[in-house]
């Protein structure tokens, strides 16, 4: 195969000015200087003497690192592939040439992925997740939707290197879900989740219609930050709580537990109401709504004071038609359409089995283009 040097050349080169621009972006040179601020203080005797400041510094030490040094280290290897891909021209070597193509390829690709974490720089994007997914109306259709739903994600997070963990689930009456809560745990879980907030709607031949009439059903997806130290940041009154305890499971039994272990809270002042039945024990499952209520509170509280907040939540709308984010459609034809970017695709059977990374991609770099996602200013 004979490759064009120049090709290759300025392939290498808009590589390398992409990175330098990232670089500008998030101020490298001035999160060098942070760093080196950080790592001196981390030497001074003492430093360990108030335990909370010291994972506050690592935290902010580890953040800049993985910031500043990918975009380092790619820059000087597109640099040094440049300067080789130049000596292997003039030694018209096709070999070096392209296997430095190959690198190349995949240095682009890296650059794709460092590009998407300076995205991913809105508050609390960072975090891992707690993700609800809610059927609407329609009874057995939309039940049997939010499940499909729910697997989708679940494969998505597992290919992303979350864990997932089931917090709740309703079952519904003859098949699918009612709703169901997983913990997602991970580095930009919520970031990358967020782009899934709203109304999913599915048109398909229902295989719970005898007469296989075509049907529209919708669910709905809410998402919270699994904010760290949740019980320091925020106290709930005891007699704001109403908590009831209840078999686990529903219908269908797939998830009957014999003694009352799940638990509901109940917050009174505001109204909000989360459970938990996948705990061993009523303790367990008591400590788990207990800190996805606190996340819902504090969320809330972000939603008055924060434009932001109101923008990502403020897209979710109604479990109705006209307020849906995305369309699943297979029949008459084959296609998945994002209502906001116009990413769309006619392998709805790759989706549905996970593969919703173009979606999350394309919503993440609109989102910036609109407004939503700047980059926080360096303290």
């Amino acid at each position: 195969m004979n490759l064009d040097p120049a090709e290759l050349f300025d392939q290498l080169q808009e590589l390398i000015h992409k990175v330098r621009q990232l670089e500008e972006a998030v101020n490298v040179e001035r999160g060098k200087a942070r760093l080196a601020e950080l790592e001196a203080e981390m030497s001074r005797p003492g430093f360990w003497d108030s335990p909370d400041k010291a994972q506050d510094v690592i935290a902010e030490l580890k953040r800049l690192r993985g910031e500043i040094e990918p975009l380092e280290q790619l820059r000087r290897t597109l640099e040094d592939s440049l300067e080789l891909a130049r000596i292997a021209a003039g030694e018209h070597d096709e070999s070096s040439l392209a296997e430095i193509q190959g690198e190349t390829d995949k240095a682009a690709e890296t650059l794709n992925q460092i590009e998407l974490k300076t995205i991913l720089s809105s508050q609390h994007d960072a975090l891992s997740a707690f993700l609800s997914i809610q059927a609407g109306a329609g009874g057995t259709e939309s039940c049997d939707w939010a499940s499909m739903l729910a697997r989708m994600f679940r494969r998505f997070c597992e290919s992303q290197g979350f864990r997932v963990e089931m917090v709740d689930v309703v079952d519904g009456e003859e098949a699918g879900v009612k709703s169901v809560t997983y913990r997602v745990q991970g580095e930009y879980a919520y970031g990358y989740l967020r782009s899934e907030v709203g109304v999913h709607r599915l048109v398909r031949k229902s295989p719970f219609d005898a007469k296989n009439k075509r049907h529209t059903s919708f669910a709905a997806v809410d998402l919270v930050p699994d904010f760290p130290d949740v019980d320091k940041a925020i106290e709930i009154n005891p007699a704001d709580l109403r908590i009831d305890t209840y078999r686990a499971g529903g219908a269908g039994g797939q998830h009957v537990n014999v003694t009352d272990s799940a638990v509901r809270l109940t917050h009174l002042p505001t109204g909000i109401v989360v459970q938990c039945q996948n705990e061993r024990s009523q303790h367990a499952n008591r400590a788990m709504a207990m800190k996805f209520l606190k996340a819902r509170l504090i969320r809330e509280e972000h939603r008055k004071r924060e434009e932001e907040m109101e923008r990502i939540y403020g897209e979710k709308g109604e479990i109705a038609w006209g307020n849906q984010i995305r369309n699943y459609v297979l029949d008459p034809y084959t296609l998945v359409k994002d209502r906001r970017t116009g990413v769309e695709t006619g392998n709805v059977t790759a989706v549905l089995d996970g593969e919703i990374f173009p979606f999350v991609d394309a919503y993440l770099r609109w989102k910036r283009s609109q407004g939503g996602g700047k980059q926080k200013a360096s303290s």
